[in-house]
């Protein structure tokens, strides 16, 4: 049974200060030994009772900083489907998506070490004394994240670890600060919301990390909203003149690639979304239904429309094609000839989404068939759990029609960043076939 959060403020007093003299791993030290906690020269810690030995995990850091701890999320014959329903909505519980199996160790043993061991560290510039400075609030989020998916943050598992200090939190942390640069750049005006665009293939766990960072916003007392790509998709009718105006581009066929999303109701929602600056101000958040017509999708009614109110602190806005940058013909028809198309109405994006976006993260992935093995992944878990779920084959020509533009863009979003985006605003985040971070470039 999960514990309730941990609030920093008050579950853990001023514990930590924020000078780089050795004084945060003093605070630190006095902290875990009021907790019949110890800690060691080299920082890390462990659980000590009285009388009782301990069974430990040896971590390595070096390996951790290497792998992301090549641990699955959904290892333990986990499913992840739980997770994509709740998410593909915006609402509910995530409910019991990860690993049960606990770990040999208590969340708080080897904490501070494995924290630090963390990918993300050294490329967000943080140290271990920022670490011990700040681990009332490493806990406190830490603690918020297991209640989100209903886990028990004395019992998790490696994987769990992982995914919550070694990705979530260190990327909420790196949104914080992106916060704070955006409003100190407003003097005595109306601060708009920053929005974050969250550009990643299809499967790699985009939507979830969105979940998790809302949920952090809200309990941390700051409002956020979250959208999506997919809800700017055409009509059905849209689509059925799209797929007529195009007959035998498979591409444009389905929902999906450029050309398939009503850029004026993006522009219009991007553009209401930041005069959100003032309480009582409100609107509704188009969605997508993507099980109308038999899969086909259309645009839910608008009765349904999740409604958010300012002011607005932070737009989350995701997609797996967010940041392409439109390119020469030869170099996308030698790719496809398909893409031809395609690419011509991607010139129109950046004005639709892009240049709304004032901070990036860019989930990069080795290699694109990564994204046909996560889809099947997630609906084989659908199949099992007795949903309906496209079969391999299905899967197969449904990952088909993303793979042209994944293997055309991908490299110049990986080389360049996304269109007109600061490298001082960008943060790249490399994850392994099993969504883990692990040291990029």
């Amino acid at each position: 049974m999960a514990t309730q959060p941990l609030s920093p403020t008050s579950t853990f007093p001023s514990l930590f200060c924020t000078n780089t003299n050795g004084v945060g791993f003093y605070k630190l030290a006095s902290f875990l030994h009021s907790h019949h906690l110890s800690v060691s020269s080299s920082s890390s810690f462990s659980m000590a009772k009285p009388n009782q030995s301990i069974s430990r995990l040896c971590y390595s850091p070096t390996h951790f900083a290497k792998s992301g701890n090549g641990c699955s999320w959904i290892q333990d014959n986990s499913s992840c489907h739980g997770v994509a329903a709740s998410v593909e909505h915006y609402q509910g519980s995530v409910c019991h998506a990860l690993p049960t199996k606990p770990a040999q160790v208590s969340i708080l043993e080897d904490l501070f070490e494995f924290i630090c061991s963390g990918p993300l560290i050294e490329k967000l510039g943080l140290t271990p004394t920022n670490v011990a400075d700040a681990i009332d609030k490493w806990l406190a989020y830490g603690s918020y994240l297991c209640r989100l998916f209903k886990v028990n943050e004395m019992e998790l598992t490696i994987p769990q670890k992982a995914r919550f200090y070694h990705y979530y939190i260190p990327v909420f942390f790196w949104c914080e600060d992106q916060i704070s640069q955006h409003h100190s750049s407003f003097k005595g005006e109306e601060i708009p919301p920053l929005v974050i665009g969250f550009s990643a293939p299809q499967g790699c766990g985009k939507t979830t990390l969105v979940y998790a960072l809302n949920y952090l916003f809200e309990v941390t007392g700051r409002k956020s909203a979250m959208v999506s790509i997919d809800d700017f998709y055409l009509t059905a009718e849209g689509q059925a003149q799209l797929r007529e105006s195009n007959p035998g581009n498979a591409l444009l066929e389905y929902r999906g690639n450029a050309g398939s999303h009503d850029l004026e109701l993006s522009v219009e929602t991007l553009t209401a979304l930041s005069k959100l600056t003032k309480e009582g101000l409100k609107m509704k958040v188009p969605r997508y239904d993507k099980s109308a017509y038999s899969g086909r999708g259309d645009r839910a009614d608008p009765s349904t429309w999740p409604e958010v109110e300012g002011p607005l602190t932070v737009v989350l806005f995701e997609g797996w094609m967010l940041g392409f940058k439109p390119l020469p013909t030869e170099a996308v028809t030698t790719v496809d000839p398909q893409l031809e198309i395609v690419n011509n109405n991607m010139k129109a994006y950046y004005d639709a989404w892009d240049k709304y976006i004032g901070a990036w993260i860019v989930i990069k992935i080795n290699d694109p068939s990564c994204v046909y093995y996560w889809r099947l992944q997630a609906e084989i878990a659908m199949r099992e759990a007795g949903k309906p779920g496209m079969s391999d084959e299905e899967v197969r020509d449904f990952v088909s029609r993303y793979l042209p533009a994944y293997k055309a863009y991908l490299p110049t979003l990986y080389k360049e960043g996304p269109s007109g985006s600061d490298p001082k605003r960008l943060l790249v985040v490399e994850i392994d076939e099993q969504r883990n971070p692990i040291l990029g470039y």
